[in-house]
C-alpha cells in the first residue's frame, strides 16, 4: 500500500501506512511531533500505529541535531528474536504442554529474575561500562546481571512457533527490563527540567528534548547504546535456554545449529544516513527494514506472526511495523472481553488460559494480515508463522 499524508498543518509533513481514519488524540500526537523545529523531512507512521506517551507507537521520527527521550520510551531496546531450528512438527507431538511448562519453570517472567547469573550473562563485556552510566542506576547493577535472560511482563513473550513448511521455529519478545526502565525514567527526568528552566513552550511535556554536543546529550546517548545493547544480549542468553530446553525435548539435549537468527530492535535510536544526511533515527514501535535486514513482526498470541525481509522503503527511513498494534487498552480489553473469549481465540495453542492475561486477547489487536498488507512495499515476507506454544509475561 503506498503512503498517504495526513493533512496537517505541520512544518514537517506526516506520511502514514495506516488504513484506519486516526483519531483525534492519534492526529494530536502526529502533529505535535511533526511540529518540533529539529524533526528531518517528515515524521513516518507505521501501519500498526497506535497512541503512546508523547509520540505515537508505530512511528518512526528523523530529527537533526536533537533527540527526544520519552519517544524512544521506557523499554529501551525492546525487540524481536527467532531462530529457524532444523526441527519439523512431527517432533512436538505430545510434547507441548511438557514445553510450555519447562519454558515457565526456567525463564523468570514479569518483575522475577534468575536466582543465579548465568555465566554468559556475567561475561557480557558491558559490565565494563557500568559505572558509567547515570548515578541513578549505580545500585542496580547486581538485578541487572540477574535479569539478564528474564521475560519481563506486559506483551512480552516466548513461543515455539510452525511455519508454514511444518518447520520449528523459536521466537521471543523482551527489552531492557528494570534498568532499562530505570535509565530511561532518569533521563526524561532531567530532560523535563531542562524544559521548565529554558522556559520551552512544548505541545506535550513528553516530547523534552536534548540538543546535541550538550552534556546532557551525549550522558543520554551513552546510557541509551548501552541499555539497546543490553536488551538485545537478554534476548540472546534467553534464546540459547529456551533453545536447549527445546532440544532437550526433541533430540536429548544434542545441540543443533540454528538455519537462520534475527535479532531486531523496535524501540531504540540510532545515528543513520537518510536523504544524504547523518541523522538520530528513533524507532518507536517500528523495525529497521533496509534490503539486507531481516526483521520479525508478531501478531498477537492468537494470529500469524511474520519473518521479513527489508525493502529499504526511503519515504519510511527503511522502517516496518513491529506488529500487530492494539486497537483498545489493556483496560478496555478486560472489560469487554470474557475468558470463554480468551479460550475460544487461543484454540490449538498451549498456553495459559486464565483472567491474568486476558490484556492480550488476539480481540485487542488489529489484524495482523491487514497490517502486512499495508505494508508490501516495506517488506518481504521470508516466513509465514503460527504458534503452538505461548509463555505470556
Amino acid at each position: 500500500m503506498p503512503y498517504e499524508q495526513l493533512p496537517l498543518s505541520t512544518s514537517a509533513p506526516v506520511l502514514s501506512w495506516a488504513n484506519h481514519e486516526l483519531g483525534h488524540e492519534e492526529l494530536k500526537m502526529a502533529k505535535n511531533v511533526a511540529s518540533l523545529p529539529f524533526i528531518f523531512k517528515h515524521v513516518s507512521l507505521m501501519p500498526d500505529v497506535h497512541l503512546g506517551k508523547g509520540a505515537l507507537v508505530g512511528s518512526v521520527i528523523a530529527t537533526k541535531e536533537a533527540i527526544i527521550p520519552a519517544a524512544v520510551g521506557v523499554d529501551i531496546g525492546c525487540g524481536m528474536c527467532a531462530i529457524k531450528t532444523p526441527f519439523v512438527a512431527d517432533q512436538l507431538e505430545g510434547k507441548l504442554k511438557k514445553i510450555r511448562q519447562d519454558i515457565e519453570a526456567s525463564i523468570p517472567v514479569g518483575f522475577n529474575d534468575n536466582p543465579e547469573v548465568e555465566t554468559t550473562a556475567s561475561n557480557w563485556q558491558g559490565w565494563q561500562r557500568f559505572k558509567e552510566l547515570h548515578s541513578g542506576v549505580q545500585d542496580l547493577q547486581v538485578k541487572a546481571m540477574k535479569q539478564m535472560g528474564s521475560l519481563g511482563g506486559g506483551n512480552h513473550f516466548i513461543e515455539v512457533c510452525l511455519d508454514t513448511n511444518n518447520q520449528v521455529w523459536l521466537m521471543l519478545h523482551s527489552g531492557s527490563r528494570n534498568i532499562g526502565n530505570k535509565l530511561a525514567q532518569c533521563h526524561i527526568s532531567t530532560a523535563r527540567e531542562l524544559a521548565k528552566l529554558a522556559g520551552d513552550r512544548l505541545p506535550d511535556p513528553d516530547l523534552a528534548y536534548f540538543v546535541a554536543q550538550t552534556n546532557e546529550f551525549d550522558a543520554y546517548w551513552r546510557d541509551l547504546q548501552w541499555a539497546q545493547n543490553y536488551a538485545r544480549m537478554n534476548r540472546e542468553v534467553m534464546m540459547a535456554r529456551f533453545k536447549r530446553l527445546v532440544e532437550k525435548h526433541l533430540v536429548g539435549g544434542k545441540p543443533t545449529k540454528p538455519l537462520l537468527s534475527v535479532n531486531c530492535h523496535h524501540n531504540y535510536a540510532e545515528k543513520e544516513v537518510h536523504f544524504g544526511e547523518e541523522v538520530y533515527v528513533t524507532r518507536k514501535g517500528a523495525v529497521r527494514a533496509r534490503t539486507e535486514d531481516y526483521g520479525i513482526i508478531p501478531g498477537s498470541m492468537g494470529a500469524k506472526s511474520f519473518i521479513v525481509k527489508g525493502k529499504g522503503s526511503h519515504e519510511s527511513y527503511c522502517s516496518c511495523s513491529h506488529g500487530a498494534g492494539r486497537t483498545m487498552s489493556r483496560n478496555k480489553a478486560k472489560l469487554h472481553f470474557t475468558l470463554d473469549d480468551l479460550i475460544q481465540q487461543t484454540q490449538g495453542v498451549e498456553c495459559r488460559k486464565d483472567p491474568g492475561i486476558l490484556d492480550e486477547i488476539p480481540g485487542a489487536y488489529k489484524p495482523i494480515d491487514q497490517v502486512m498488507a499495508n505494508q508490501s512495499d516495506l517488506v518481504e515476507v521470508v516466513a509465514t508463522l503460527k504458534q503452538v506454544v505461548c509463555v505470556k509475561g
